[in-house]
């Protein structure tokens, strides 16, 4: 019995570095065939060993990766103490090894990068593009079909009947086209459509529907020439969320405005309150910048006025997504040697101010804490402009380890009761 619930426990932690229901696929020699070599998507693969202490530091960093990934690049980590011919088949010699399916999936690309979800994303996104693009330059194959004229079986045939199902309830991103059969822009788009559909597969779904007999839902579109190109993002539920193509008509334009999409499809940075010193270096240390918020204390700011604050730096967040900075807040006070580290304190709050670990400098806000003073603030900071200052001690500060704000409004300590029975007045009147 104690050897069969050690083996239980064994070969539950074999597997459990990532939940079976993440966006971090489980691949076994059962299904990594079927999923990464056969398939059109583009995949970053771990092999990895459950003992592996590198492994376990990579998890969350490589979890927030194919969190960020999802619906872009397939992420996918592989057990390869429990499947050696796996790891052998690709020459893992060490963990934890990555490695990138693109183009070539019988020679998966070597990850070089650090070990941050940055990076991991970045890596994933260019071997996407130049997949498509290494695809339009006729060079390579996509899904078995010639890249250089596509196939329209990749084009998918939409209608009013199906057309709310496939577009409006997938969470899959779309392009669609609504043409009339006997236009001639439309006809010279069709090789160039088709061609782009090839090269996405797997990435951006495009549709084409016939205006002409599914007249209704193109008026529905308020389509008014041929062709129309309408963008629908990932997860569309509303009709109101369609965007107009703006793009050129060659496939390779096609490609490319789609894969911009893609790109920002990425989730928004969540705005964390800083609580342990591993959550600061998760979000400033391997962070090209850190954001650091120091918003009032609970007393002075209520629920209602930090959750706007949140708010609006989660705004700003989305509109800065791409230089995946980390975002933190501190309530004043709660993380003393922060605020000293980079002189926040001596211009009340709210306060802002933003880490480059690596340079060991900070540049504080001194504008409006508003959304236009910051987003003015972190434009200049992007573009290299702004006063810098040494980080104060020459060393990131050190963060204690508190409790999480329960979103609760703050509440001042209850009164003590005084006992005052037995004071004598008439006593103490004698004495003054």
């Amino acid at each position: 019995m104690i050897r069969l619930l050690f083996g239980a426990l064994f070969a539950t932690t074999a597997w459990a570095l990532y939940p079976p229901r993440g966006n971090v696929i489980d691949l076994t020699p059962s299904n990594f065939q079927s999923q990464v070599i056969n398939g059109d998507e583009v995949w970053v693969v771990e092999f990895y060993a459950p003992w592996c202490g590198h492994c376990k530091n990579l998890v969350p960093e490589f979890t927030k990766a194919a969190n960020a990934l999802k619906g872009i690049v397939k992420v996918g980590a592989v057990n390869a103490d429990d499947h050696k011919e796996l790891g052998g088949q690709y020459g893992v010699r060490g963990f934890p090894t990555i490695k990138i399916f693109g183009g070539n999936k019988n020679k998966p690309e070597d990850y070089q990068g650090a070990r941050t979800a940055e990076a991991i994303v970045n890596a994933a996104l260019s071997a996407a593009k130049a997949k498509a693009k290494d695809a339009l330059g006729g060079g390579g194959q996509s899904g078995g079909k010639s890249s250089s004229s596509g196939s329209s079986d990749d084009v998918v045939e939409l209608t009013e009947s199906n057309f709310d199902k496939l577009v409006l309830q997938s969470d899959d991103i779309w392009l669609v086209e609504f043409f009339a059969p006997w236009c001639g822009h439309c006809k010279n788009l069709a090789p160039e459509w088709a061609k782009a559909a090839t090269e996405l597969k797997g990435k951006v779904k495009l549709g084409a529907l016939d205006a002409t007999v599914h007249s209704e839902k193109a008026r529905e579109y308020n389509v008014q020439g041929y062709p129309t190109i309408k963008y629908f993002p990932a997860g569309v539920k509303s009709r109101s969320a369609a965007e107009e193509y703006d793009g050129g008509r060659t496939a390779n334009d096609i490609v490319n405005w789609a894969m911009d999409k893609l790109t920002e499809s990425i989730p928004a940075p969540e705005v964390v309150q800083v609580t342990t010193p591993e959550l600061f270096k998760e979000q400033c240390e391997q962070k090209p910048l850190c954001v650091v918020a120091v918003l009032p204390h609970i007393l002075d700011c209520q629920s209602q006025c930090r959750n706007d604050y949140i708010k609006m730096l989660t705004g700003l967040g989305e509109k800065f997504k791409k230089k995946m900075w980390g975002w933190i807040w501190a309530e004043a006070g709660s993380q003393q040697e922060l605020e000293d580290a980079v002189d926040i304190g001596g211009f009340g709050y709210p306060a802002m101010a933003v880490i480059n670990a690596k340079k060991m400098k900070y540049s504080i806000l001194r504008g409006s804490f508003s959304a236009d003073g910051i987003y003015e603030f972190l434009r200049d900071l992007s573009y290299g402009k702004g006063n810098t200052a040494p980080v104060k001690g020459s060393k990131m500060p050190n963060i204690l380890k508190i409790e999480a704000w329960d979103g609760k409004d703050g509440e001042l300590p209850p009164e003590e009761d005084i006992d005052l029975s037995d004071v004598d007045l008439d006593d103490s009147k004698d004495e003054l």
